[in-house]
This record gives structure tokens, C-alpha cells and sequence, in this order.
């Protein structure tokens, strides 16, 4: 689901997610970070930015290590996930392997405010970090909305800035609606000629 919002501001959050009982998936957006559910940090976007770093500070000594040893600890993670899926049964073994990573980067000196910047990102998300390791078939990544967000990313560089806020709610509403069908694989062109306005029902009907 697409919601528009004119700014930045993350207070509606509080009532959209109101109630709200199982493990928010985000990005490090500090809007995020007032919300009382767990939350699960994407650590696509935490790798992405450990990379960054290391590519314009290639010689710092304690990056390459905390570089080195998120990689090797991720690794096994993913080797577990692999093997037996999200499942907290076996991937909370490697509880004692996140503890001994940030025992590590605390042990570390940095010498640029980018390593600096990174480490005290990564010591005040800890918990969020490693959230998947106990829970049942949370993922430790965004993908899914990163993969939803690139069609209105497209949209909003075809437009560029040559379309109203009703244009692009309307627009949103339809994406939200492609979207659905898609994970439901059902025919969206086929939902939107059949008139209807449930798509579970739709699916049923398959």
C-alpha cells in the first residue's frame, strides 16, 4: 500500500500503525524510530553504506575490520537462512556471534567522522539490527518495498514535477492495486476489467 504524504514528517505513523502487533521492516529513517512495535533494520541499506565508506576511506584500519566482520557474520546468517529458512529455532545460534561483532567494533579506533558516523549508527540500532533472529519469517531486508517503490521512482522521473498532488494519489491508488495482484498473481488488467473490488475474492474466483 502507497500512502502520500506532502512531507517528511512521521507523525501520522502513530495512528496508521496503531494497534499494530508484529515487526515493522524499515529503513533507517528516523521517523521510524518513536514507533513502540519491533522493528527489523534492512541491512541491504546498512551494507550499502559500510561499502560507501570503505570505498573513500579504503585505508582506515578499523573499517576494513568492522567491514570484514559484518560480511563473515551476515554469511553465516544467510548460510542458516539458506538452509532451514527465517526461523528462529535455528538462527537464534548466532546470537553469541552478534554479541562478539559488536564487542569487536567497540574494541575499534576510527579515524574518519564516516567510520565514526557508522559505528555509532550500528551500537544505536543494535537490537534492531538482529530483530529477524527472534521471530518467525521476518526478513533481515527491505527488498520487497525497495522493488515496489522503483515503479513510482520511474513514474515521478517521466513526470518530473509536471503532475498535480491528485495525480499522483490517484496514481499511487492504482500502484497500490498493481502491486497487491501481483504478489496475489492475479492478472491486474484482468482485476480492472472485472469490475471488481476485492481481490481475494477476485483470486477465488480463478
Amino acid at each position: 500500500m502507497f500512502v502520500f504524504r506532502p512531507d517528511r514528517n512521521a507523525s501520522f505513523l502513530h495512528d496508521l500503525l496503531k494497534g499494530f502487533q508484529g515487526v515493522l521492516v524499515t529503513d533507517f529513517f528516523t521517523g521510524y524510530d518513536s514507533l513502540e512495535c519491533p522493528q527489523q533494520k534492512c541491512l541491504v541499506h546498512l551494507i550499502r553504506d559500510l561499502n560507501d565508506g570503505l570505498l573513500t576511506n579504503p585505508f582506515e584500519a578499523g573499517l576494513r575490520t568492522i567491514c570484514t566482520e559484518f560480511g563473515r557474520l551476515l554469511r553465516n546468517i544467510i548460510a542458516t537462512i539458506d538452509r532451514f529458512g527465517l526461523k528462529t529455532k535455528y538462527l537464534k545460534k548466532h546470537k553469541l556471534e552478534v554479541d562478539g561483532f559488536f564487542a569487536e567494533m567497540m574494541g575499534q579506533v576510527f579515524e574518519s567522522d564516516v567510520a565514526r558516523a557508522l559505528s555509532k549508527r550500528m551500537a544505536k540500532y543494535r537490537r534492531e539490527l538482529f530483530t529477524f533472529l527472534d521471530y518467525d519469517g521476518i526478513p533481515w531486508n527491505n527488498n520487497n518495498a525497495e522493488h515496489a517503490i522503483k515503479h513510482f521512482a520511474k513514474y515521478r522521473r517521466l513526470v518530473n514535477g509536471r503532475v498535480t498532488q491528485s495525480g499522483v494519489e490517484d496514481y499511487l491508488k492504482l500502484l497500490s492495486v498493481y502491486e497487491t495482484c501481483r504478489y496475489k498473481e492475479i492478472g491486474f488488467l484482468n482485476f480492472l476489467l472485472s469490475r471488481g473490488r476485492n481481490i481475494d475474492r477476485f483470486a477465488a474466483q480463478k
